[in-house]
């Protein structure tokens, strides 16, 4: 690589996982730009940009910035990937494009004489219509705020096929809103979500209960950055780096949750797989009780079990917006379903068995509760995965 700059360019980028990705495909200089919109004009002028990927809310403010744009992105309307040539002209051209049309792909997701209902009407909107319609799609309906189709009428197009949330509604740090309810959709026969951070947004969370198939948007991101690398330094990438990435990606990124009664051993298990993984461990009791001030079984004397629920409810929805980190949660966890969708939105949930007789009472108020074994599968195998879809 030369001394240039090479980088995501947006106004926050916080959220971003551009640098690993471009990192795994070799280019090491690659990093994150933040700027103002002042900041915009003057930074794309400078002569040592070597290549550049565009974010929100910028895809279509550089346009008139670049010397050229490519025709296709032209036709789109925006721009993603910006490459300063050897003439020393910057050119503007659309990898997001790729990375939709492989994300879609990747789900067994057809576009092909679907109507499909796109939210939002951004730069990444943009992507999608275009995507959209040359997949085939027999109908194509762009939701926005304002305007014919907006958020107030939806039903109007309640026999919407396929969905594709183009909005940031749902992402980081705005874990669990939904732009819609998929209820509104009773046909829905796919949910593309361009949000890659949680992994599961409470859109797709609503996709995965209904069995209907649907992605978010790593896929893509991970299509488009083989694409923007390849114009950067004039080089083919073999196909398969996709998928070599995007493994890599959900690997180092998913939390992996113990559930399980007291004593069945998540704080053991948690630490050993710590140390295994050099993955920090969070124990949510311990993020409780420092909130608290005062140990778990002080809280259930003052509080009741509805006051600690409500706290362990809390702990849960902030740990669960964490990546790459061991979980070690409450034996009551499952008392409370809104914690599955705080919990599984970034990880992958595994219930540790112990035989009941084996578990300890003393200091636990779930254990010393008559209910206390409805809550348990189960002697068994040690350690159990709790079914979800996805990869």
């Amino acid at each position: 690589m030369d001394e240039r700059i090479y980088g995501l360019l947006g106004r926050k980028l916080g959220h971003s996982w551009s640098v690993p990705i471009h990192a795994a495909l070799g280019n090491g200089a690659y990093r994150l730009l933040e700027l103002e919109p002042d900041g915009l004009a003057p930074f794309l002028h400078r002569k040592d940009i070597g290549g550049l990927n565009v974010t929100i809310p910028y895809k279509r403010d550089v346009m008139p910035l670049c010397d050229e744009i490519d025709p296709a992105a032209e036709a789109i309307g925006s721009v993603n990937t910006i490459v300063r040539c050897a003439d020393g002209k910057l050119v503007g051209y659309n990898t997001d494009i790729d990375g939709f049309l492989y994300m879609a792909c990747r789900a067994g997701i057809s576009l092909s004489g679907k109507k499909v209902v796109i939210l939002g009407s951004g730069g990444a909107s943009l992507t999608a219509q275009t995507a959209a319609r040359q997949g085939g799609a027999a109908e194509v309906v762009v939701v926005s705020r304002f305007g014919p189709d907006n958020y107030d009428n939806l039903s109007r197009h309640a026999d919407a096929e396929i969905l594709v949330n183009a909005t940031p509604v749902g992402m980081y740090p705005g874990n669990g809103q939904s732009p819609v309810d998929l209820s509104v959709f009773p046909v829905c026969q796919g949910v593309l979500d361009v949000i890659y951070n949680p992994r599961r947004t409470a859109l797709l969370l609503q996709a995965e209960a209904r069995s209907i198939p649907c992605s978010d948007g790593l896929p893509m991101l991970v299509a488009q950055a083989v694409a923007a690398e390849e114009r950067f330094f004039n080089r083919s990438i073999p196909a398969g780096e996709n998928e070599r990435i995007l493994v890599q990606l959900r690997r180092e990124m998913t939390n992996l949750i113990l559930i399980g009664m007291p004593g069945s051993g998540k704080t053991t298990v948690g630490e050993a797989l710590s140390r295994l993984t050099g993955r920090e461990a969070v124990d949510l009791d311990q993020m409780i009780e420092t909130t608290a001030g005062c140990s778990i079984p002080e809280i259930f004397q003052r509080e009741g079990e509805s006051g600690f629920r409500a706290r362990e409810r809390a702990a849960a929805e902030e740990a669960g917006k964490r990546t790459g980190v061991i979980l070690l949660t409450g034996g009551g966890i499952i008392k409370t379903a809104e914690n599955y969708a705080a919990l599984h939105q970034n990880g992958r949930i595994y219930q540790l068995v112990r035989d009941l007789s084996l578990l300890p009472t003393e200091g636990r108020p779930l254990s010393q509760g008559a209910d206390s074994g409805r809550h348990v599968a189960g002697a068994g195998a040690p350690v159990r995965p709790i079914p979800g879809r996805g990869d």
